[in-house]
């Protein structure tokens, strides 16, 4: 049949049809072949991650450029990749992982991989992905902070101010409850030295990098913000020992995993987190001393650590 046939026509019609359909949607979409190389980039994986479709058609997605997570921090593009499972064995599959924007932070995606047969055959897989960071809670908590003159400007995360009126309020909730929750001081390692040699603006970079992180790892109702300089203070909602540990070593990790783009290469950055889950007799100063008392335990072991008691 020849391609100006009035079928050949209909056929080009229909896929600039689903195309444009497939653009519209919010969430990612991208097919791969058999080889998982990426055939196919709508206009939402391109907001989701910031790579265009023009950088990511014809890559494969073993390259690992988007450097696929799970919650503990191992990598998946190279070892538990879905979409290769599924090639592999015919199943739809679900995940929740976090995706390293072009930019350089984290996101959390929830990811669902569907085969894609061709005469009973499998010959490839389609990803559809979306934010699974409540982005919808975290603006209207964004806008109200601003309204308050609570939102740092540089990180646009909560400022000191903010941090400090929600803990005294977790403290008074915690008398009258027995709902635990717990406090970490989130401490950036040699942030002097990036600042020195790098210059501010980089150091500027890295803060929001790493905020960013911070923000699409942790809980709608749970709380970040800078404290000042290079500290952050995270308020973790109904949080035990086990908990505040697991959630200090998420952020540690996947900070680890974050990239700061500059001119002459991307640069990392590491934290010294230190976390205490708050008892009965605890004031808002007793808690953060605490807190503080396992960050510096954390540098003493030689920084890129976590701590909590």
């Amino acid at each position: 049949m020849s391609n100006d046939s009035p079928h050949a026509g209909c056929a080009s019609e229909d896929t600039q049809f689903y195309k444009r359909l497939l653009d519209r949607l919010n969430d990612g979409v991208y097919f791969v072949d058999h080889e998982r190389r990426i055939t196919y980039w709508n206009e939402g994986a391109a907001k989701l991650t910031g790579f265009a479709a023009e950088e990511a058609m014809g890559r494969y997605c073993h390259d690992d450029f988007l450097c696929h997570v799970d919650r503990s921090g191992e990598r998946l593009c190279t070892n538990k990749c879905p979409l290769s499972t599924t090639i592999t064995d015919g199943q739809s599959r679900e995940a929740f992982v976090f995706l390293r924007h072009k930019d350089g932070h984290r996101v959390p995606v929830h990811v669902r991989v569907a085969p894609i047969y061709e005469h009973s055959r499998v010959i490839g897989a389609v990803e559809i992905f979306n934010d699974n960071s409540d982005r919808e809670s975290v603006q209207c908590r964004a806008e109200h902070l601003q309204k308050l003159a609570f939102l740092d400007p540089l990180t646009q995360v909560a400022n000191r101010r903010y941090l400090e009126i929600r803990l005294q309020s977790a403290i008074q909730e915690f008398a009258l409850s027995v709902d635990p929750f717990g406090l970490l001081i989130i401490d950036v390692d040699k942030f002097k030295a990036i600042n020195d040699q790098h210059g501010h603006d980089v150091g500027d970079g890295a803060l929001t990098i790493v905020a960013r992180t911070l923000k699409g790892i942790l809980r709608p109702d749970d709380v970040v913000g800078r404290w000042g300089g290079d500290e952050f203070v995270a308020i973790v909602n109904h949080a035990n020992l086990q908990t505040l540990t697991l959630v200090g070593e998420r952020c540690r990790l996947l900070v680890s995993q974050a990239r700061i783009a500059r001119p002459s290469g991307a640069l990392s950055v590491t934290l010294s987190v230190g976390g205490a889950v708050a008892q009965t007799d605890d004031t808002a100063d007793s808690l953060l001393q605490r807190a503080d008392r396992m960050m510096c335990a954390s540098k003493a072991k030689g920084r890129n650590s976590t701590s909590v008691e």
